[in-house]
């Protein structure tokens, strides 16, 4: 029973983050809206962007390779995997002990540099442009995302992220630590970098002077383009998701009751409802940064996790 319970929780968390990330992102868009005095698309609108993509043609630009291709099925196919190995609704799958940090970092960096080579293999300015600019924020982003949740690990003695959760359900008081701390800060500036929110790149933006994610998809069209945008959201509330549990895991699941399930359902959507509103709440209030100070804001991110590392040896 326990293992058809963890094999239920597993599947779950798929589908959740797969059927709820559009509408996290559709919530998002309809704070921003409000905040900004515009009545705004409802929280649903992505859902029917993605199936009217759907229903489209799939072009494809003259003279790109089987990269340009398989990526949007590369992006999908890691976030999923992400989605389902990583402890979002329960610590009891049987995926769980795969859930280590250097796999999952690794996981969610393929799909980025599949979409880089994507944009480079159009041939486009644009693309190329996109690409560059993003290679060089996730080259400070990746080592921030790993030593920040490696400094939650030291004292656990594992990567295993269901072990760090565990371990701070067992110990609450580890929140509140100067390493949480440090840590929490230094990841959510690095997510914020990696999902391309403001102040680091505009979502909404098609300028050629501002944009990097959008350079990189300009030539999808189509379900191709589907692909990458529910990636996109998909990608977006894994992030919130692992900042929410790993500093924050109340109302996980550690067992194999179906009703802990539901439970983990409703705090995991709440949570990362939170979180999603809370950043697009401060989005209105941000401009986005030069590409040039960008490095300095992931430098100093970067830092922050250092010191969370050197916080939880000394203080361990």
């Amino acid at each position: 029973m326990t293992g058809v319970t963890g094999a239920l929780g597993a599947v779950l968390q798929v589908a959740v983050i797969a059927v709820g990330s559009p509408y996290l992102v559709g919530a998002m868009r309809q704070v921003r809206a409000r905040l900004e005095g515009r009545a705004g698309p409802d929280v649903a609108q992505p859902w029917r962007d993605l199936r009217k993509l759907l229903r489209k043609e799939s072009l494809t630009p003259h003279g790109t390779s089987e990269v340009f291709r398989l990526t949007p099925a590369v992006l999908v196919a890691s976030t999923v995997l992400v989605a389902a190995v990583a402890p979002f609704l329960t610590t009891a799958s049987p995926l769980d002990p795969v859930a280590d940090l250097f796999a999952v970092v690794a996981l969610l960096t393929l799909g980025t540099v599949a979409l880089a080579l994507a944009g480079i293999d159009t041939g486009t300015a644009f693309g190329g442009m996109g690409a560059s600019r993003e290679m060089t924020i996730t080259a400070l982003v990746e080592p921030t995302l790993l030593v920040a949740i490696f400094a939650l690990s030291v004292p656990v003695g594992s990567t295993n992220l269901g072990a760090i959760v565990n371990s701070t359900l067992h110990d609450p008081a580890r929140v509140v630590s100067p390493v949480s701390l440090l840590a929490a800060v230094a990841l959510a500036v690095a997510i914020i970098a990696e999902t391309g929110r403001l102040p680091v790149d505009n979502p909404s933006t098609h300028l050629e002077l501002t944009m990097v994610h959008e350079a990189m998809v300009l030539e999808y069209a189509g379900p191709d383009l589907a692909l990458v945008e529910w990636a996109s959201a998909m990608r977006l509330t894994v992030f919130l998701g692992l900042l929410a549990n790993l500093f924050a895991p109340w109302g996980i699941a550690t067992g194999s009751g179906l009703a802990g399930l539901v439970l983990a359902v409703i705090v995991f959507a709440v949570k990362v409802g939170l979180l999603g509103l809370l950043l697009a709440v401060g989005e209105v209030f941000l401009a986005k940064l030069r590409l040039f100070r960008v490095p300095e804001l992931l430098a100093g991110s970067f830092l922050l996790a250092l010191l969370a590392v050197a916080a939880s040896f000394f203080l361990a």
